[in-house]
């Protein structure tokens, strides 16, 4: 008897010993995890990520992680892997079978291929549902008891990218937790609804990284998307939120669609709707399609994947950083945290059912758009060229980075031969001579789609209502003589890049001379100054050891610089380090043009540089500069916030940038004198774009809008007498209708006067990027550095109105203050980061006008 209760004893030990140890394995859900049910508060970034790398801990023949980078704050970039224990084990073999399947490597995919799929969520920091969302579906992945994604993950290999913007949503987070009510206040009103300046949209230099995927200008975008085109995924979809008061968007995506967006793509945009819809309307939930997001514009999360090969998706719920964690709307429902969980997550699962039951199609559609780009590339070009005699060498040089980012191939000539082709220059069809050294880029490759979109002169717009700008033509956007090629033209296959300048050979000259004509340039004077090195700049042409110098050289005397510790050295590194072709001279006499101590030849003092940040200021425009500043030309830039800025010595400073923005409650009229004040007394005012248009009109600015024919009183009656029915228009045409007066991000040549400092290292003309059709008279007093005159629309779309009013009005100009200056631009050189060619004017303005 003893003995038998001793058995059944130890029985039930080991028994709860099996049960403690099943428990101690069984994988915690997000709520058992965080201590929290998903929905009842945020979740900081630290803790998504604790969790994944939990469930990778959990489930490793499940789930792997992989850290590929980090953020400017240096918070970690995570992707999941996501598959069944076979497929997880020989991820690197599917990711080499992608790639042979797109062309990128040879051979011929070997074994089983699953489909690939990326999700990406919170691209937008403050659109943080998204977040939270994944961690249950990462969870439901992983769970051994979930049949249904044990099935799916069959036939795909999923990539999860938990947060793609980890620094804009730890703003919005840490903001949110510190202003909440402590269950969450649904009042419309409540604090917790009104984030503060500048929102956790944006990443930390305050860029949308969902307009950044093309342009790559961010280290958050540069390290993901480097991981992305190593597996080419048939399928991404990007997780977003919208309005407050909207419900919830799934594809299909709106017109405009971009001409080569093919059938298929654009029928399973209606597939992947299909599976969205079931989920949607088993639970009534609300939600629109075919409105708002269209697909045209290269640099999103859909259209970019798109174009290359992926069938690319939004996802929109209603919500956003108004959202919080319960918010009252206006037909009086209540939308909480939970709710916009719910919705995120069904059409994650959504997503991933399509593309594991839709596997085979999805592989064999891929394989057929690759095969297209290779042999039968769309549109009427098949090569574009771009000339390098000429051509600016660090703007070049730029360029072929950038095509090293896309995996876009390219090379050189080789060899001379004629063509036909577009002029970007002149907009027209015309003979080209090609040259031996000039860069080539075949359309007959794996990127070609992608190619014709970046470079294509015009994009087709089957609808003008459009969700951002329509035109980016590179060979606009990088400055340079550019041609696109009817016929086909393959670069050379043993060409190499053309060898740089050779080192100076002069052991000691009397000078150092450098071009100015690019961002490489400028960089190079940014980290002279900040070496205490003394230069000058030519304001004038010369000629110097049968050389031909353009104005804003740079001279390097060895007079002022004796006591430069290493001063030969410093100079040698920096133009080596900045890829700066460096000359050198015996001698300050010129044999065309003014000598080096001429008072045209100006010495460059290092400028201490202020900007203003905080409400009032766009973000964006801000963020746009203390990016160029910091990231781009490495030169110190002191940040003064609105809030305070009436309090600041504005003589500790040389220049005050005001970016974009709203201006009318940070320059009272006390603060405009201050600063007029400032300027009479030696300072520089750069205004961009918002900031200028404010300063238009007022007390001693000379900037003045102009007042259209149209918008006159007296043109007014006259219309209104001569038809009385004008007024008379269908609402349901309003959106087309405001459509003329609008400018939509098109490509305008602007005409320069070459020989003032904002325009050195131009030639006659600059092609900007207008976006705002707010036009200004030509100053009466300063001078009108960029205009546009008629004839001068290059493309893109514009409004008739629109086209009609930029006319004959100013793009930048100059006023003198006193003893100081006024830099007006109305263009903001600085949008987005791509723009490589404007990047030259703001250093014009920040370094040599004025000097």
């Amino acid at each position: 008897m003893i003995y038998n209760l001793k058995r059944i004893l130890a029985f039930i030990v080991l028994l709860l010993a099996g049960q403690v140890a099943a428990a101690q394995q069984k994988i915690k859900t997000p709520a058992e995890f965080l201590g929290y049910q998903l929905g009842e508060q945020f979740s900081f970034h630290a803790q998504v990520v604790d969790y994944v790398n939990y469930l990778a801990a959990q489930a490793p023949n499940r789930l792997k992680v992989q850290e590929y980078g980090k953020t400017y704050e240096g918070r970690p970039l995570l992707l999941a892997y996501v598959a069944n224990d076979e497929n997880l084990q020989r991820l690197e073999q599917i990711r080499e079978n992608n790639l042979r399947q797109a062309g990128i490597l040879p051979g011929s995919v070997q074994g089983n291929q699953p489909a690939v799929v990326w999700l990406s969520y919170n691209v937008h920091g403050n659109e943080s549902v998204s977040s939270e969302a994944v961690l249950q579906v990462l969870y439901d992945l992983v769970n051994p008891d979930n049949a249904q994604t044990k099935q799916w993950l069959q036939n795909t290999v999923l990539l999860i990218d938990p947060c793609v913007n980890p620094d804009g949503r730890e703003r919005y987070v840490q903001w949110y937790k510190q202003t909440q009510n402590q269950r969450g206040n649904p009042s419309a009103y409540a604090w917790e609804h009104y984030e503060p300046w500048p929102g956790g949209r944006p990443n930390h230099y305050y860029f949308d990284l969902n307009r950044d995927w093309a342009w790559q200008t961010q280290i958050e975008s540069q390290q993901r998307l480097a991981l992305y085109n190593v597996w080419l995924p048939q399928v991404h979809a990007d997780f977003h939120e919208m309005g407050v008061e909207s419900p919830y968007y799934f594809s299909p995506a709106a017109k405009p669609f971009h001409e080569n967006i093919t059938p298929f793509q654009r029928e399973f945009q209606n597939t992947i709707g299909d599976y969205n819809r079931a989920y949607f309307d088993k639970n009534s939930w609300l939600y629109f399609t075919r409105e708002n997001f269209d697909l045209l514009y290269p640099s999103y999360g859909d259209t970019w994947p798109t174009y290359n090969g992926a069938i690319g998706m939004t996802y929109e719920q209603g919500g956003s950083g108004r959202a919080g964690l319960a918010y009252k709307k206006q037909d009086g429902d209540t939308l909480a945290l939970t709710d916009r969980i719910a919705h995120h997550h069904a059409a994650s699962l959504a997503t991933i059912q399509a593309g594991s039951e839709r596997a085979d199609q999805l592989k064999q559609e891929f394989r057929k758009y690759y095969e297209a780009n290779l042999k039968n590339p769309a549109g009427d070009y098949k090569a574009f060229v771009f000339k390098t005699e000429g051509g600016s060498a660090g703007n070049l040089r730029s360029l072929t980075e950038y095509l090293d980012r896309q995996q876009i191939r390219y090379g050189y000539a080789g060899k001379s031969s004629k063509a036909r082709g577009f002029n970007y220059a002149t907009g027209k069809e015309e003979n080209v001579s090609v040259g031996q050294q000039d860069i080539v880029i075949s359309m007959y490759q794996p990127k070609s789609t992608l190619i014709k979109v970046l470079f294509e002169p015009a994009s087709k717009l089957e609808d003008t209502l459009t969700y951002d700008i329509t035109s980016w033509a590179l060979p606009y956007a990088f400055g340079l003589q550019a041609y696109a090629l009817r016929n086909r033209l393959e670069p050379a296959a043993d060409t190499v890049a053309p060898t740089e300048a050779t080192a100076v050979t002069i052991e000691k000259p009397y000078a150092y001379l450098a071009r100015w004509s690019s961002l490489s340039d400028v960089k190079f004077l940014a980290e002279l100054l900040q070496a205490n090195v003394k230069l000058r700049m030519a304001e004038k042409e010369f000629e110097a050891d049968n050389q031909k110098y353009g104005s804003g050289t740079l001279v390097i005397t060895r007079t002022g610089n004796q006591s430069t510790r290493d001063f030969d050295a410093i100079v040698r590194a920096l133009a080596q380090k900045h890829h700066v072709s460096l000359s050198a001279t015996t001698t300050g006499f010129v044999s065309s043009g003014s000598d080096f101590g001429s008072t045209s030849v100006r010495y460059l003092k290092a400028p201490r540089v202020a900007m203003m940040s905080g409400e009032g200021v766009s973000p964006y425009a801000f963020g746009e500069a203390w990016h160029f500043f910091e990231q781009q030309i490495g030169y110190p830039v002191t940040v003064l916030g609105t809030s305070y800025f009436q309090s600041v010595p504005l003589h500790e400073f040389d220049v005050l940038v005001l970016p974009g923005g709203n201006y009318s409650r940070v320059l009272t009229e006390p603060t405009l004198e201050a600063i007029k004040s400032w300027v009479r007394n030696g300072g520089k005012l750069i205004a961009l774009e918002g900031a200028a248009a404010y300063l238009a009109g007022k007390k001693d600015f000379n900037l003045k809008k102009k007042e259209t024919e149209e918008a006159s009183a007296e043109a007014k009656e006259k219309k209104e007498a001569k038809d009385p029915y004008q007024h008379l228009r269908l609402y349901g045409n309003r959106e087309r209708e405001a459509l003329a007066e609008e400018v939509q991000g098109s490509v305008f040549r602007v005409d320069l006067d070459k020989t003032h400092p904002l325009a050195f290292g131009y030639g006659d003309t600059y092609y900007a990027l207008v976006r705002s059709s707010d036009t200004f008279e030509y100053l009466k007093d300063g001078w009108n550095v960029g205009v546009l005159k008629k004839g001068n629309y290059a493309t893109g779309f514009v409004g008739s109105k629109a086209k009609a009013k930029l006319q004959d009005s100013l793009i930048m100009g100059t006023q003198e203050m006193g003893r100081g200056q006024v830099v007006y631009m109305m263009d903001n050189p600085l949008f987005r980061g791509f723009w490589q060619n404007g990047k030259l004017l703001f250093s014009n303005a920040l370094f040599l006008v004025g000097q």
